[in-house]
């Protein structure tokens, strides 16, 4: 497959990021396989997760194509870059062709980036997931990659209005071990477990966060901010 848009996003985006002066603290990166297809199952808490999840990628020297939903693609600007990166476009009124897609990413070796809570959690905590990404993964056999992010909701979230002056602050994103889900296993308690780990991902890395949540509108009320309380 011709890597044709894929770089040169990449370098508009790194020098994005440092004009923001935002911090990276990558861990875990050794659980995104170097090669073969994989899922990266992600929280979803800002507008440019999949931006920063990508560069957080880039060690493993592995480019993820994102699902992403047909809105983006619908965009004169954003639409024909996500084609050229190989993204996948996901039509809610017909997720079997996205489905379809993503399967066929999954089995010709590529990392494939699902964000299973669907859409932007604006209490910032872990919803409840779709079932898209165990069901993929039993189908195409190959690990799910849990990860999550905190600190993107500070530069742009849903109902916020997004902030691109220079920031110079902390940015976590976190791998988490290989899941593997069989065949025969219930998709249900696979969706469980996945939960679970990102719960416990996500909590490990807001408690290594250096900066005080307390009070802020980019932090959960468990943490003692002031975003929304969750609905589920």
């Amino acid at each position: 497959m011709a890597e044709v848009v894929y770089p040169p996003v990449i370098l508009v985006l790194k020098t994005f990021w440092k004009y923001l002066g935002l911090q990276f603290h990558f861990e875990g990166d050794a659980h995104v396989p170097r090669k073969g297809g994989a899922i990266l199952a992600m929280n979803h808490i800002g507008y440019l997760d999949f931006a920063l999840i990508g560069t957080a990628a880039l060690p493993a020297n592995r480019l993820v194509r994102f699902m992403a939903k047909k809105e983006i693609f619908d965009n004169k600007l954003a639409g024909p870059l996500m084609r050229g990166m190989h993204h996948i476009n996901v039509d809610r009124n017909n997720g079997s062709a996205s489905f379809v897609a993503a399967l066929r990413k999954l089995r010709s070796g590529e990392i494939v980036g699902i964000f299973p809570e669907g859409t932007i959690s604006k209490s910032f905590e872990i919803k409840e997931l779709k079932s898209g990404a165990v069901r993929l993964a039993m189908g195409a056999n190959v690990p799910v990659i849990p990860a999550v992010i905190w600190g993107s909701q500070r530069i742009w979230t849903k109902g916020v209005k997004r902030d691109l002056r220079r920031k110079k602050f902390p940015i976590y994103v976190s791998f988490g071990a290989p899941m593997y889900f069989d065949k025969s296993a219930d998709v249900d308690a696979g969706e469980k477990a996945l939960r679970e780990t990102l719960l416990n991902l996500l909590h490990e890395v807001q408690e290594k966060y250096p900066d005080n949540h307390r009070g802020q509108r980019w932090a959960p009320a468990r943490l003692g901010g002031t975003a929304p309380a969750p609905l589920n």
